[in-house]
Parts: structure tokens; sequence; C-alpha cells
């Protein structure tokens, strides 16, 4: 079993930033994802990262104004998000893959169906 527990969302005004948290427990990860999922639509990617070697790949749509890292000693997955517009409003979302993939392998990382498990989510509002 993997616990995830996410912290640090809010509301901010475009243009502002944030820092999202996920403290993970439990079994070995192999990799950290972030997802969001706004009103009335379906949950989308926003970032991975691999627990080992630190390999990245974020969505198109916050590639430059978002960076994902990760902590060993706090056993913490992080996202900063600069920049924000209001079309980033959403709940936010880490999860867990406990699957051992080519680090190479965002195509599959990208996907929801591809993780393990949730937290259990965080709201974000940026403002216009």
């Amino acid at each position: 079993q993997v616990q995830l527990v996410e912290s640090g969302g809010g509301l901010v005004q475009a243009g502002g930033s944030l820092r999202l948290s996920c403290a993970a427990s439990g079994r070995t990860l192999y990799a950290m994802g972030w997802f969001r999922q706004a009103p009335g639509k379906e949950r989308e990617f926003v970032a991975t990262i691999t627990w080992s070697g630190g390999y990245t790949y974020y969505a198109d749509s916050v590639k430059g104004r978002f960076t994902i890292s990760r902590d060993y000693v706090k056993n913490t997955v992080n996202l900063q998000m600069n920049s924000l517009k209001p079309e980033d409003t959403a709940v936010y979302y880490c999860a867990a893959d406990t699957v051992q993939r080519h680090y190479s392998d965002y195509v599959t990382r990208s996907k929801v169906t591809s993780y393990d498990y949730w937290g259990q989510g965080t709201q974000v509002t940026v403002s216009s």
C-alpha cells in the first residue's frame, strides 16, 4: 500500500505562484505524477518524475511554467507552479506508479491508468 497526502493548494491571482507537495509512504515507488481535473472535464496529465534519476516530463500546457521535483530525505514530490493562468484552475492530484518502466516511457506515464495510488486532491484556483 502507498499513502499520498497533498498540500499547498489555494487561491492566487493570475501570474502568481503556488507550490504543491505530496508526501509519500509505503511500498517502493518508481515514478510520481501530478494530474489535474477541472469541473466538467476529464482528469489530465500535468507532470511526472522518476523516483530514481529524476527524469521529468511535462504536458505542453505547463512546460516552462511548472517544475516537478522530488526530495529523497522527506519522501515528497513537489510541483512548483509559476505564471499561473485562470485555465490552471483545477483540483490537483498526485499519483504513484509502482511499476518499473523504462525511464523514457513518458507516453505511458502520462496516462491516468498507469498510476496505482492517488492522493485526495488539493484545490488550486487562479483568479483573473
